[in-house]
């Protein structure tokens, strides 16, 4: 299945996509939260969607969408998964999975605007392959660590290189701004992907191709981040962790480039879609 969450930020209802076509099942009366996934909530709405084949509402063409689940307890990332991505930022290849948090008031929808943050000169972008937890997990191993997977997601991890650098202490200053999270457009169930060690990533700003990576570069492979993971903290149903980015990334480049007012940037990956950001101006609000 994929999951869709549509309607004004902080009111989204939920729906399915099934064959492009986006369908509202709100009449379920849960959202696509801890509690959902905690509690069988796949199953259900799968049966859900069964019962009333041919029956569902449409959701209305050009709805906003949401991020497709709410919000949840936490987004982990990883950092420097990739060898060309390490690369190129002159970083040394990690001996184990380099973990930071991303903010979860960044998480937005998939085509919602990119707010460059006050005082920032260096706004960048990472598109990135999402796992998002199913159930409770803690001391998980390798093997049993894709049991506690419910599916996947779309994830443009953008970055503010200045803070995330130079402004001292951990990474989480630069991963954490408001917007800094477009999530979708779907969840897609872990059914959905044939072989998560082969999907391809790519990223574009202003229709130039920016990033195109695969999974199948990943330095730690997601059952080993997800085990890996839970040995430093309990996952929980909804939990989102972001794997890291391929080579591509703005700061990548002599001269560096990075994202100005007006730019726009579109990614995607197999099986899991493509989302669009227009990239603003920090206003006071």
């Amino acid at each position: 299945m994929k999951l869709i969450r549509f309607g004004t930020f902080g009111k989204e209802k939920i729906g399915v996509q099934i064959d492009d076509v986006n369908y509202d099942v709100s009449a379920l009366g849960v959202d696509y939260n801890e509690q959902f996934f905690e509690e069988g909530g796949l199953e259900r709405l799968q049966a859900f969607v069964a019962e009333n084949a041919g029956k569902l509402p449409v959701v209305p063409a050009g709805t906003r969408l949401g991020a497709p689940f709410a919000r949840p307890s936490k987004i982990v990332c990883i950092g420097l998964n990739y060898k060309d991505h390490a690369a190129e930022t002159g970083a040394k290849i990690p001996e184990e999975p380099i973990i930071f948090m991303k903010s979860t008031t960044a998480l937005v929808g998939p085509n919602d605007q990119v707010v460059i943050p006050k005082n920032s000169q260096k706004t960048d972008w990472e598109v990135e392959f999402g796992i998002v937890i199913g159930k409770k997990a803690s001391y998980v191993t390798e093997a049993e660590a894709l049991d506690y997977v419910a599916g996947y997601v779309l994830h443009n991890d953008v970055s503010e290189r200045e803070f995330q650098i130079e402004r001292g202490g951990t990474w989480d200053k630069g991963k954490g701004c408001d917007t800094f999270a477009p999530m979708g457009p779907f969840m897609a169930t872990a059914d959905e992907i044939p072989d998560i060690n082969n999907v391809r990533l790519w990223l574009k700003v202003n229709g130039k191709m920016y990033q195109d990576g695969n999974t199948s570069n990943l330095i730690f492979s997601v059952p080993h981040i997800v085990s890996y993971v839970s040995q430093f903290m309990t996952l929980l149903p909804g939990d989102v962790i972001s794997t890291g980015t391929p080579a591509g990334v703005g700061l990548g480049f002599n001269p560096p480039i990075y994202l100005q007012p007006g730019d726009v940037v579109e990614l995607g990956a197999d099986y899991l879609g493509v989302s669009r950001q227009e990239v603003i101006a920090y206003t006071q609000g």
